[in-house]
């Protein structure tokens, strides 16, 4: 994966939009042909952007959206088959990419609000639902659907168990299903359920609410929040990398990434 990191709010992006309005910058995910799926360059280009938003001292809240019917539909096609030829170096080095954008949408020192506005599937779900505030519409749809091409959600595990609890992140993971915004919301997965007509709207009457704390509370509150856990999840981060990479190996997940860019059942081995 070839890291272009964009330094700059000015800067063009392929696969999002980066909008600033007075204190509130607006990351749009923006391949809705795509369904938004999550590819290399997507990756990137989402960290070039949060890093923009932290670095520029007049943005003060970050809204994170989807463009079209879906928010992000997971891996994209064309991600998933080259990850079939690459090497184990190759493999490990993604993972850590990923594992980067998870965590510091999860760490973000600024207010983060997503806006879900349709499914968040596979590393869509977690993108969707690590930020500070989770809004979605009734419509949208959440899952953690690797172990259905024998992948495994690794990177996502150490912070969804945080948030939703071990019994709930077990059942959701070891599944794959895919629940609906009102079980997400009991899960605690989402903040709030708000109609899509109105999404938008909510999320910056969310960010006023924001603007009228101190900068420096809210960032000094969120780094208190992340210390608590930090060596934990740091060290429990390199060890889902480290799965996240070696399970590409496995005659499984061939299997799965075959089954599914053929749409057909797969046939496991369990090797």
């Amino acid at each position: 994966m070839t890291s272009k990191l964009q330094s700059s709010a000015t800067a063009n992006y392929d696969t999002l939009k980066y909008e600033k309005d007075g204190a509130i910058a607006t990351i749009t995910l923006n391949r809705p042909d795509k369904r938004n799926a999550i590819s290399s360059t997507m990756i990137d280009e989402l960290l070039g952007a949060l890093n923009a938003a932290d670095n520029d001292g007049a943005v003060r809240v970050v809204i994170l959206t989807g463009a079209g019917k879906a928010f992000c539909s997971g891996m994209d096609l064309e991600t998933l088959q080259s990850i079939a030829n690459q090497t184990g170096a190759q493999n490990l080095a993604d993972s850590r990419q990923m594992a980067r954008m998870f965590h510091r949408i999860y760490s973000f020192p600024k207010p983060l609000i997503t806006a879900v506005n349709g499914a968040a599937i596979a590393g869509g779900c977690g993108i969707a639902t690590f930020s500070d505030i989770t809004l979605a519409v009734p419509e949208a749809k959440f899952g953690y659907t690797e172990v259905r091409i024998g992948f495994i959600p690794a990177l996502v595990s150490v912070l969804l168990r945080r948030q939703i609890g071990e019994k709930h992140a077990r059942e959701l993971l070891l599944t794959g299903a895919i629940i609906d915004a009102a079980e997400a919301f009991r899960l605690g997965m989402v903040t709030e359920i708000v109609a899509a007509a109105d999404l938008l709207k909510r999320a910056r009457e969310v960010a006023a609410k924001f603007l009228e704390a101190s900068p420096t509370s809210l960032r000094r509150t969120k780094r208190l929040l992340l210390q608590y856990d930090d060596k934990e999840v740091t060290q429990e981060i390199e060890m889902a990398t480290q799965e996240n990479a070696a399970i590409r190996a496995t005659e499984d997940f061939r299997e799965g990434l075959a089954s599914f860019l053929e749409k057909r059942n797969p046939k496991w081995t369990g090797q």
